[in-house]
């Protein structure tokens, strides 16, 4: 359940900086006074952020090119932030497991999304999951 706040508050800060171009280190930094996460835990979210956000040209490259009725200016903030964690996780983060990331982004979308953008995201990130396996 750590492991899943850490995605969460790392997604929170992705929004932050999406919406309002937060600068991420002040975000996350905000963001923690919230959440109580172990050391191990906030590493990891701050990995994911950073990682994000140094990879989110080529991350939003594959997105685009996945969902072609959908830009990703067109998706929605929480959709398309969502999109870019998991998607990172499972492209370039050392030692991850690409099931549990998207599950992971898919039980956060049912929290912060509509109902029907848990297909989307699903769809979207198992295809991203055969792209590096295959």
């Amino acid at each position: 359940m750590s492991r899943r706040k850490a995605r969460e508050l790392a997604f929170k800060v992705l929004f932050q900086v999406d919406q309002v171009q937060a600068e991420p280190r002040q975000a996350y930094e905000y963001l923690l006074e919230d959440t109580p996460l172990a050391e191990k835990d906030r590493e990891f979210a701050w990995s994911l952020v950073e990682g994000t956000v140094g990879k989110l040209n080529n991350i939003d490259d594959v997105l685009a090119g996945l969902s072609k009725e959908w830009s990703v200016k067109r998706m929605s903030s929480v959709d398309r932030n969502l999109l870019r964690l998991a998607a990172y996780e499972i492209m370039y983060h050392a030692g991850s497991n690409p099931v549990v990331a998207i599950d992971e982004a898919l039980e956060i979308s049912k929290r912060y999304s509509e109902p029907a953008s848990v297909g989307f995201i699903n769809a979207i990130l198992d295809r991203i999951k055969d792209m590096k396996l295959g």
